[in-house]
């Protein structure tokens, strides 16, 4: 029975090797295959009750065919030189020959003069579902335009940012994984020295990974949730990151018990003991903060919520059964050539926090004093961070075609040339509305799509009692002055009777996205910290120790808003931020954040309910010390690795959380926290039994504190 009880207690490990050997192997593709249901449409990502949302459903009416211009912009090749009749004439044909060509819908219009004479410019319509053939079909068109001698040829427009956006996300399934796993691989080598545990942690990270690709897939596959790239990058980064995170603390906690119990069963029960409440409460403030996006009306940020939720979920499974069996069947060889020790023993870095706590418990009051004084005064550059939408020319960290030819053709037409302002109204009302866009400071000319499909040129094209009217903007139209005259136009042709006017396009989606944005932020921040106070109300069985690491935390994302508000500026050269981009700094920051305050303080209240307040941070510090460090290392460096692709709002994020997860980690939870609660006292723990343990704590609970 001896022999059989030994055999049993080693299927269960065995089982859930096999198991997630399974998973890997057959789901593992998947996460390579997400960007086939993946959409970079930007479109499907709008407010849903926005009117610029409501002007692309009404304005489809308009057209046979759902289209996506291309803008062909000519220049003399004699800088500052005018173009002639007979170039214009030229490009004219030249938009003509790509008349029925691939991907081309109707005819292109003719080639139209700038007021100054220096430029050219033709819209090519393009089917709008060309997938990976848009860039084949966009250098057909600008080898026609290459045609008109004496003539540089660009092509800008909605085509040309849609091509080099997908660009930009290319292989960002390839790419974006290795470099984040190479340099969680390299962070793990150097910090435990061991041979086999880092690749465990990793292998555990990409099944987890290729689990949640898989059911993110299926789901999206049915369009239950959206993906588009920028979701796809996050979600990657985001199950690699927690994942090791999950796996840092439980093979801290593994190698403590090993130390202290000798027998892998016993010490993986008492690992998996003390590390399941910290874990899980960790990935539920992360998933369920993460499903506080449902709330906002941004398209994105309800598609980022589901499936982050679905990955963190991934990971902590992953975290609690996969690492476990393997840890188990690999006993005291997967630390090798370290060895396993306890968390009294200073050696291997132990003696760095064991001297962080003394500094800690020598003068708590001086030490939360300056680094709140520090973090209070990055924070008070937070406000001078503008999230007003980045502009075009910015959207890509690199030198992306279609900004230097949107930037050409802004120099010699209008500034919302190729991105008019869509107007919807009833058709009995046309000239009213069009002489009021007119009027409107800020609108260049209005004017009517007709039968032909252009503005201008032939009869107003009705339909349903409706019509279309394309006002093109004086300045350019991600400009804020663009933004002000879609706001001054809406409410000059609101006014017109009986018009039911809408206006829509780009700026004005820009405009409607910024202030949605905006709202989501008074929505979704208190949500967000509520739920994280409510786990960890739970989680610690108090009420002020909760509040203290709320506002912490907090502060720390104050603090990182006023650092990047300064390094975006004068080091990156950004004019703003992605409306978004606070809000998810703030739900990545707020919610991974609280977990090293998680770890942290769930150590300290089981040191404290054996040893009192006092040495149970000094011990809790101490023992946590370097896996939260570590972790906080491995996060930030993952979130880093978003800034390999070349879009603004990535490198924004990957800075905000990476440099925050940093303040974090060797700030706010090294020095601030204990060193508010080692000056607060066992008051801290109020209501709960430990701020009463005078009466539950011996008097010598406190002996040797200083060299816990």
């Amino acid at each position: 029975m001896f022999t059989a009880a030994r055999s049993a207690r080693w299927l269960i490990p065995v089982v859930l090797l096999i198991a997630w050997l399974g998973i890997g192997g057959g789901l593992g593709p998947y996460a390579g295959k997400l960007g086939e249901v993946a959409t970079n449409d930007q479109a499907a990502f709008l407010p849903q009750n926005a009117e610029s949302t409501q002007v692309i459903d009404a304005q489809k009416a308009f057209q046979q065919n759902e289209t996506l211009p291309a803008v062909l912009v000519w220049t003399a090749s004699d800088e500052g030189g005018a173009v002639s009749g007979t170039q214009r004439a030229e490009a004219t044909r030249a938009l003509e020959s790509l008349s029925g060509t691939e991907g081309v819908v109707g005819r292109p219009s003719p080639a139209l003069p700038s007021e100054d004479g220096m430029a050219l410019q033709g819209v090519v319509q393009l089917s709008p579902d060309l997938g990976e053939k848009l860039p084949e079909v966009l250098e057909r068109i600008g080898k026609a335009g290459d045609s008109v001698a004496g003539t540089s040829a660009q092509v800008a427009g909605p085509a040309a940012s849609q091509a080099d956006l997908s660009d930009a996300f290319a292989g960002i399934d390839g790419l974006l994984l290795a470099v984040a796993l190479g340099t969680v691989l390299v962070i793990l080598l150097l910090v435990y020295r061991s041979v086999l545990l880092p690749f465990v942690i990793i292998i555990g990270a990409v099944f987890a990974l290729g689990l949640a690709c898989a059911i993110v897939y299926a789901l999206a596959d049915h369009d239950i949730v959206r993906v588009d790239g920028q979701v796809q990058g996050i979600l990657s980064i985001l199950v690699i990151g927690a994942a090791t995170d999950y796996a840092l603390l439980l093979t801290a906690r593994f190698r403590e018990e090993l130390a202290v119990h000798g027998d892998r069963f016993a010490a993986m029960r008492a690992a998996l003991r003390e590390s399941f409440g910290p874990i899980t409460a960790s990935a539920a403030t992360v998933a369920l903060g993460l499903l506080a996006l449902l709330l906002s009306d941004l398209t994105n940020n309800r598609a980022l919520g589901p499936v982050g939720a679905i990955g963190i979920v991934c990971a902590v499974l992953s975290a609690l059964t996969f690492l476990p069996a393997v840890l188990v069947l690999l006993g005291r060889k997967a630390y090798w050539p370290a060895k396993p020790r306890t968390a009294e023993d200073k050696t291997g870095g132990h003696g760095v926090w064991s001297r962080v706590a003394s500094l800690v418990d020598r003068a708590p009051r001086k030490v939360w004093a300056v680094t709140l004084a520090a973090l209070v005064a990055c924070a008070a550059f937070a406000p001078t961070l503008t999230s007003k939408g980045v502009p075009l020319d910015e959207i890509f960290v690199n030198d992306a075609p279609s900004v230097s030819a949107q930037k050409t053709l802004g120099e010699h037409f209008p500034g919302g040339s190729g991105n008019p302002a869509v107007i919807i109204a009833a058709a009995d009302r046309l000239k009213e509305v069009s002489a009021a866009a007119t009027r409107t400071d800020g609108v260049a000319s209005a004017a009517p799509v007709t039968d032909s499909g252009r503005p201008g040129g032939g009869a107003p094209l009705v339909v349903d009692g409706r019509v279309r009217i394309d006002a093109t903007l004086a300045d350019a139209a991600d400009s804020d002055a663009a933004k002000s005259a879609v706001a001054a136009l809406r409410e000059a042709v609101h006014a017109v009777p009986e018009a039911d006017a809408l206006v829509g396009g780009y700026t004005a989606q820009q405009y409607d996205t910024q202030r949605t944005a905006a709202d989501d932020r008074s929505l979704i921040v208190p949500v967000v910290l509520a739920i994280i106070l409510v786990i960890l109300v739970f989680l610690l069985r108090s009420l002020l120790m909760p509040v203290l690491l709320v506002v912490t935390v907090a502060l720390n994302f104050m603090a990182t808003l006023g650092i990047s508000s300064l390094v975006f500026t004068h080091v990156f050269g950004f004019s703003g931020t992605d409306s978004s981009v606070p809000l998810y700094g703030f739900v990545f920051l707020v919610a991974l954040g609280v977990d090293y305050n998680i770890f942290l303080m769930s150590r300290v209240r089981e040191e404290s309910l054996r040893h009192g307040t006092r040495e149970g941070i000094l011990r809790g510090l101490t023992a946590t010390g370097g896996v939260i460090t570590s972790a906080g290392v491995v996060l930030a460096a993952t979130f880093a690795a978003l800034g390999i692709i070349p879009l603004a709002f990535l490198v924004q994020i990957a800075f905000i959380v990476a440099f925050g997860v940093l303040l974090d980690t060797l700030v706010v939870r090294s020095l601030l926290v204990p060193a508010l609660v080692r000056d607060i006292g066992p008051r801290a723990w109020w209501p709960g039994a430990l701020s009463r343990e005078d009466a539950a704590v011996k008097p010598k609970a406190d002996a040797g504190a200083g060299t816990a």
